[in-house]
């Protein structure tokens, strides 16, 4: 099954223009489709598994409306660690503008 933007950003709660930049950025697993990105649902889930210290539960192989497993919280942990990364903050250089000293991006 393959998700739009809008698709995976209701399901993972966070804004559509933080899924084009963890995309950017290479974060998060995408196809591009004649220009047009698209995510497979496994590849997200693995994705989110990925996240996981171990002490989560499987996540079931159908997710229904109401059944979601560990997802928040699996959810959670990947949020954490993509605004978290060890590279610093998510949004990107600024050289355009030549203001990376001012504003504080690297």
């Amino acid at each position: 099954m393959l998700l739009t933007i809008k698709d995976l950003s209701a399901l993972l709660q966070v804004k559509p223009p933080t899924l084009y930049s963890w995309v950017a950025q290479g974060k998060i697993p995408f196809y591009k489709i004649h220009g047009l990105i698209r995510f497979r649902l496994k590849a997200i889930i693995r994705w989110l598994k990925s996240f996981s210290r171990g002490d989560a539960t499987p996540l079931p192989r159908k997710l229904g409306a109401t059944d979601h497993g560990d997802l928040e919280g699996l959810i959670a942990r990947a949020k954490r660690e993509v605004y978290n990364s060890p590279h610093g903050e998510t949004r990107s250089k600024s050289s355009l503008t030549r203001r990376e000293d001012a504003d504080g991006a690297r």
